[in-house]
C-alpha cells in the first residue's frame, strides 16, 4: 500500500499531520484546515511521482504539508486566497462597455 492510499483513508487535517509526522499548532489548523490541505494538494500537483519510492513520496508529502502549514502560520486564509471565492473577491471587475454614440447623432445627420 502506498502513502497516497494511506492518505486517502484519513478523515481530518489533524490525521494528515499525525500520519506524516508534522508538528502543528491546533489553533492554526482549527482556523485554516481546509486551506492547508488545499494548498498541500496544489504543491503536490506540481510534483511527478512516477518512479518514486514510497519513502520518497512520503517525504515529499511531509515536505508539502509542512510548507502549506507554514504558509498559514505566517499569513491567513483570506490573504492566501486558496479557494475561488476568495480569489474572486479581489478580482478586478470588468469595466462596463462605454456606450457608442455615432457622430451623425450629434451633428443631426449632416456630415
Amino acid at each position: 500500500m502506498s502513502v497516497f492510499d494511506d492518505l486517502r483513508k484519513l478523515h481530518s487535517a489533524e490525521d494528515f499531520f499525525e500520519a506524516l509526522g508534522v508538528e502543528y499548532d491546533p489553533a492554526v489548523v482549527r482556523v485554516a484546515r481546509l486551506h492547508i490541505l488545499r494548498r498541500m494538494g496544489e504543491y503536490l500537483a506540481k510534483n511527478d511521482f512516477d518512479g518514486a519510492t514510497d519513502e520518497e513520496a512520503r517525504a515529499a508529502c511531509k515536505e508539502t504539508l509542512t510548507k502549506a502549514y507554514e504558509d498559514f502560520v505566517a499569513s491567513s486564509p483570506i490573504a492566501e486566497r486558496v479557494f475561488k471565492v476568495h480569489k474572486d473577491a479581489v478580482k478586478p471587475k470588468a469595466e462596463p462597455a462605454k456606450p457608442f454614440v455615432p457622430l451623425t447623432t450629434l451633428t443631426g445627420g449632416a456630415g
